[in-house]
């Protein structure tokens, strides 16, 4: 064991150097605040993932109930025609930068209600740019935190948000 002082720690130790607006945009990534809007049965797999057992928290990732509030939003289930105007008045209350992910087969396609319905909209893109699609019936929350850190890394990286990810 050797006693060396803190001079000679600190002589041996090197310099990082970074932009400001890369050291924002990790920081940005780390500490996201969720929206979530749930219709149908992946609420309940978007639920459990907030829950204990998963706990988002840990990723820092918080929900938040007010658009004004929040830095993405999670659309999981099926939109409706109906809910169109809801989604846009919601998306427009979001402060820049804001994120969408795409949750479960219904909110990305339609799923298995579009074709036997008039008032299901094929894919909530077609309001908001998404992000990240999430493929499944519902998606398991695996597939869900699997999205999100898909999430924190195009915000970490700065990506362009005209490239979405699809998992």
């Amino acid at each position: 064991m050797t006693n060396s002082s803190p001079e000679d720690r600190v002589r041996g130790a090197g310099i990082v150097t970074t932009t400001l607006e890369a050291v924002s945009e990790w920081a940005r990534s780390r500490s996201m605040w969720q929206l979530a809007f749930g219709t149908a049965c992946c609420a309940l797999e978007m639920m459990a993932t907030n829950a204990s057992l998963i706990d988002l928290d840990r990723f820092g990732i918080l929900p938040r109930t007010s658009p004004r509030q929040a830095d993405f939003i999670i659309f999981s289930g099926t939109i409706t025609f109906k809910l169109v105007p809801v989604i846009e008045r919601i998306w427009d209350q979001m402060p820049d930068p804001k994120w969408a992910i795409a949750m479960g087969n219904c909110s990305t396609s339609g799923g298995i209600f579009y074709h036997d319905s008039y008032s299901v909209l094929k894919g909530v893109d077609r309001i908001v740019p998404v992000d990240v699609y999430i493929s499944g019936c519902p998606p398991r929350p695996e597939a869900l935190v699997d999205g999100l850190l898909e999430l924190q890394r195009k915000i970490a990286a700065g990506t362009d948000k005209k490239e979405p990810i699809r998992l």
